[in-house]
């Protein structure tokens, strides 16, 4: 609402409910929380810029990134925690963000490892596969395939949105159009999840095929990963006109 509102009214309350939450930030607990907290800053200091105070907070917040990272990384698990779970690309995207305003280039140094190692992990054959949340993926131990969740794949997207934003890198465009495409079919069992019926989106993943529980978590993550690929071929095409 702060960073893209289309009118100041929808801005003015973003940033009510931003200073509202601000407060609460120290007492995030979570990894993912305190990357989501993190993206959140990072949006809104693209629009407030110079604001130290919230520069420092952010800070705060990528030191437990930062820190977690350090505390279990090995030579060959360069991950946050010593298990990967859901929505698992939030962890170097909010890096990549803070980045991006603080120019920190330890972010960008974790960042790349991690993002680096979560690809070797979910594009295993040509196409996303996210961790299955069936025991999840812990060091050591074996890599469930189902049940994969349309949340992981929305962070895919945001993920590489963010490394393109940074790097200018096409190849990164390229990934996020392919980690996209698991909603349309581009996956493990070859089944799409969008229902062009109903414009909503299955839930994910099973081992006996697709869930087709259309929650909003499942289609607030597709149509989010529709709206950043378009947003994505528009800036290509205009880069390309360019040229």
């Amino acid at each position: 609402l702060i960073r893209f509102a289309p009118n100041d009214s929808f801005k003015q309350i973003g940033r009510e409910i931003f200073h509202n939450s601000v407060s609460h930030f120290h007492e995030v607990d979570s990894l993912r929380g305190a990357a989501d907290a993190i993206i959140g800053i990072s949006y809104f200091l693209k629009d407030v810029q110079n604001d130290e105070g919230m520069v420092k907070i952010m800070r705060q917040l990528c030191k437990r990134l930062t820190e977690a990272y350090r505390y279990n990384a090995s030579d060959d698990w360069q991950w946050f925690e010593d298990r990967m779970t859901y929505d698992n690309a939030i962890l170097p995207l909010a890096l990549f963000s803070a980045y991006e305003v603080a120019g920190d280039e330890d972010y960008f140094k974790i960042a790349s490892e991690s993002t680096n190692f979560l690809e070797s992990v979910v594009f295993r054959n040509g196409y996303l596969e996210p961790v299955g949340n069936n025991d999840w993926y812990v060091k050591g131990g074996n890599l469930p395939e189902f049940d994969q969740q349309s949340i992981d794949v929305m962070a895919m997207v945001l993920l590489y949105n963010q490394m393109f934003q940074v790097t200018k890198e096409k190849s990164c465009l390229d990934k996020m159009f392919k980690s996209y495409m698991w909603f349309l079919g581009e996956n493990s069992l070859r089944l799409p999840l969008f229902d062009h019926e109903t414009m909503g989106c299955c839930d994910g993943l099973m081992t006996t095929g697709v869930n087709r529980n259309q929650g909003a978590e499942s289609t607030l993550a597709y149509w989010i990963s529709h709206l950043m690929v378009l947003s994505a071929q528009e800036h290509e095409h205009l880069v390309s006109a360019r040229q």
